[in-house]
């Protein structure tokens, strides 16, 4: 018996045989920038996530919501190529495609903004948003581009209260900060990012500014996945939602599908009758 072999990949994880489509939930995968099919993860015995079907649309807000321990972490992870899925089928515009490191959840353009921002605060804006990608001229570093090229991915995303892109990070306020990290991702040419509780112990005009950033990265085309306990802020910004319980997504739609009670019912049993459509535990 001839054996069939293996469809290779590129470096950024695409497969190369894509004639394959997703079994999910009644839709195409070529109709959004990322989808999952049947996507698993387990660690030994302990099953993270079970059968997760999501589609991400491209320039739309979609939150990821559901309680501590629902498999937030674990499928944001598994998206970023932090850990590689168990089982399942992951397509990029259509094509199915191996997520299997950060390097090549990055070339496809996949960024991640992780609650703790992975900023350098001894370094200024300039260094942060470069730091590893520094761009050089004659052998030395080409500070003038650089800074010219922050100040204006900042303009163009309305970050206005940075009073010198030479400022050191220390000095930044919690909304500022988490501008700087959004904005690295962007100048990286990012078409998906992935925000981790973006307002989290921000004060009231710092998740203003935060939520305002939101909207303007999908204005400009770009997807946004933010995962949020405040659901005040996900009902501000998100265009779709989904809802994880106990490893699985048990329901997903637009945010007009929902509203807060229906949100939090869903996040606490997996079901609830004010919905729209919620889907049943699987």
């Amino acid at each position: 018996m001839t054996s069939t072999p293996e469809p290779k990949s590129d470096s950024a994880g695409v497969v190369s045989d894509a004639s394959r489509s997703g079994s999910g939930v009644g839709s195409s995968p070529s109709d959004f920038l990322l989808s999952l099919r049947g996507v698993s993860k387990s660690f030994g015995a302990v099953q993270a996530m079970t059968n997760v079907d999501l589609d991400i649309p491209e320039g739309q807000v979609t939150a990821l919501i559901g309680d501590n321990g629902a498999g937030k972490s674990t499928l944001i992870k598994s998206i970023s190529g932090i850990w590689a899925p168990s089982s399942g089928t992951m397509y990029w515009h259509g094509k199915e495609v191996n997520i299997h490191t950060p390097r090549a959840a990055t070339e496809l353009g996949i960024a991640t903004v992780y609650q703790d921002l992975a900023l350098c605060d001894n370094l200024d804006i300039v260094q942060n948003m470069f730091l590893g990608m520094e761009d050089t001229k004659f052998g030395l570093l080409d500070e003038i581009t650089m800074e010219l090229a922050t100040v204006q991915t900042l303009k163009d995303l309305a970050v206005s209260t940075v009073k010198s892109v030479r400022q050191r990070v220390e000095s930044l306020s919690g909304g500022q900060r988490q501008a700087v990290a959004v904005a690295r991702a962007v100048m990286r040419e990012s078409k998906l990012v992935i925000l981790d509780e973006p307002t989290a112990a921000l004060g009231v005009s710092q998740t203003a500014q935060v939520l305002a950033l939101i909207k303007r990265l999908a204005s400009r085309g770009i997807s946004v996945l933010v995962i949020s306990h405040n659901l005040s802020d996900v009902f501000a910004v998100a265009d779709r939602i989904a809802v994880m319980y106990l490893g699985s997504i048990v329901s997903t739609g637009p945010i007009t599908d929902y509203d807060t009670t229906s949100a939090v019912e869903i996040i606490t049993t997996g079901t609830s009758l004010r919905a729209t459509s919620p889907a049943p535990v699987k």
